[in-house]
């Protein structure tokens, strides 16, 4: 049987440099953005990056297990069906997968006692969905770059 998205992703030793790879995946996607919605999202990344620095980097460790959980369906899915493209996989489902991780976002967002970042956050939120497909095959492969 396949390791669970938890095991592989959240173990102790691993944990940490599957942060720091998602914190990179994360500045991949904003430095390759343009456009208006894009101008929105970089805003709000600033707006946290500059209001609480570390703020992104510590976000993405709180929000990791949550992923975790909401990604291995998907990935039990994948793995019963033989594929060698999660990240493939991911996007033919990018609108289910981006809902199943803004449901983790979402829920953040609900529970922060930080006003500043919830309103960045809500002034993204509407593009969110498109913003999050563009990104799902970086998010497979670094999902089987420790799967492997």
């Amino acid at each position: 049987m396949a390791a669970t998205l938890q095991e592989i992703l959240l173990a102790p030793g691993t944990r940490p440099e599957v942060a720091k790879d998602c914190f990179t995946l994360i500045q991949q996607e904003m430095s390759e953005k343009s456009g208006i919605s894009a101008a929105a999202v970089k805003l709000a990344y600033k707006t946290a990056s500059t209001f609480a620095p570390g703020h992104i980097q510590h976000i993405i460790d709180t929000l990791l297990p949550g992923m975790a959980d909401q990604l291995q369906p998907f990935w039990a899915d994948f793995n019963s069906a033989g594929g060698s493209d999660f990240g493939g996989y991911l996007a033919k489902r990018g609108d289910e997968v981006a809902q199943a991780l803004l449901s983790v976002t979402d829920a953040k967002a609900a529970s922060s006692g930080r006003p500043t970042i919830v309103r960045a956050y809500g002034s993204v939120r509407g593009s969110a969905v498109k913003h999050i497909k563009a990104a799902l095959p970086r998010v497979g492969d670094l999902v089987l770059k420790y799967a492997d």
